[in-house]
């Protein structure tokens, strides 16, 4: 298990090499320009290129790429041209909002899904199955943004159940040692807080975790199915293994490879439709930083929380690989 977890620690660096390549050219090729971007349209010559001498975008794209990954090995990702602070401190201050977010969104989506799906594998056919599926269905082809607009409306505007906007109420005064505000109130044991945070995550979290839902379910359903159609199960129930312990030990086991797989995809998801989320929601995560960002072409933030999101997803499909092995004992020989 140690040797797969190097060789994929191995592969991370050229893979996020290339993908620094990618994203600095691809950055750089953006309509436009950071001095524009700061200066408005009717922005003089003179000051643009001041601004573009005083960030060094005047420089050969080569030379500003060896610089700028200099800099990422160094641990400096850069100032955003925005808000003059260091992108690492931007990240570090609105990252652990999205972990919760996307966190929440995660268990709604695999606490609900795999329960979905498997009793829809179980009783295929039946009412339970087709409307199952049909509701799935409705999962993937909503898009995150109407249904976010929706939730805010019927479940924060009409009824007032839930916050419309916001990480916690702003007037709550609440202590926030490492930025996760739900876990914060729990270990200054302030509880109004704690709730509070978690009461302004339901509705983003949801909107968020809807397609990850449906698209969970009906993988753990169609592989419940296949399953329960093997010889192996089969040869199983002829010889008498109780079913319980059957539909427990060998067919949800069994089913839980690709689901699995599914899940770890799930997570790169999640972190890009937090864009479209904290944005409805005015939520203060790196979601809505980086959608700010892309409209006024700010390249600092840009490369380093892309960069940033790009580690988090591959060091979740690392997770993911090492969850194989935990789930079927054959994968750890292989």
């Amino acid at each position: 298990m140690m040797r797969l977890v190097l060789q994929r620690l191995a592969l991370l660096v050229p893979t996020l090499l290339g993908l620094s390549v990618l994203l600095f050219l691809w950055v750089r090729a953006l309509p436009g320009g950071p001095a524009t971007a700061l200066l408005g349209e009717r922005a003089t010559p003179e000051a643009v290129e001041r601004i573009n001498e005083l960030y060094g975008f005047d420089r050969p794209v080569l030379e500003q790429y060896v610089t700028w990954l200099g800099q990422l090995l160094s641990g400096n990702f850069g100032v955003s041209t925005r808000t003059r602070v260091p992108v690492l401190e931007e990240f570090l201050t609105r990252f652990p909002a999205t972990v919760e977010l996307t966190a929440l969104a995660l268990v709604i989506a695999v606490g609900l899904g795999i329960p979905l799906g498997y009793l829809a594998a179980r009783y295929q056919g039946r009412w339970l199955d087709q409307t199952t599926v049909a509701a799935s269905l409705l999962g993937v082809t909503v898009p995150v943004f109407f249904l976010a607009f929706l939730l805010k409306f019927v479940f924060a505007v009409q009824l007032g159940w839930f916050p419309s906007a916001g990480r916690q109420d702003p007037a709550m005064i609440a202590t926030h040692p490492t930025n996760f505000y739900v876990l914060d109130g729990l270990l200054t044991r302030e509880w109004d807080a704690s709730w509070d945070a978690l009461a302004h995550l339901v509705l983003p979290a949801l909107a968020l975790g809807s397609i990850p839902l449906a698209i969970i379910t009906r993988i753990t359903r169609a592989s419940v199915i296949e399953v329960q159609n093997a010889d192996y199960v089969r040869t199983a129930r002829a010889k008498g293994l109780r079913p319980p312990r059957l539909r427990r030990r060998v067919v949800l086991r069994n089913a839980m490879l690709p689901v699995s797989t599914t899940i770890g995809l799930q997570v790169g998801l999640l972190l890009s439709g937090a864009v479209l989320t904290e944005t409805v929601f005015a939520f203060n995560g790196i979601g809505s930083f980086l959608a700010n960002a892309v409209f006024e072409l700010d390249y600092a933030v840009l490369q380093g929380f892309i960069l940033f999101v790009a580690v988090v997803y591959a060091l979740a499909n690392l997770a993911v690989d090492v969850s194989y092995g935990l789930i079927d004992p054959r994968m750890r020989v292989r």
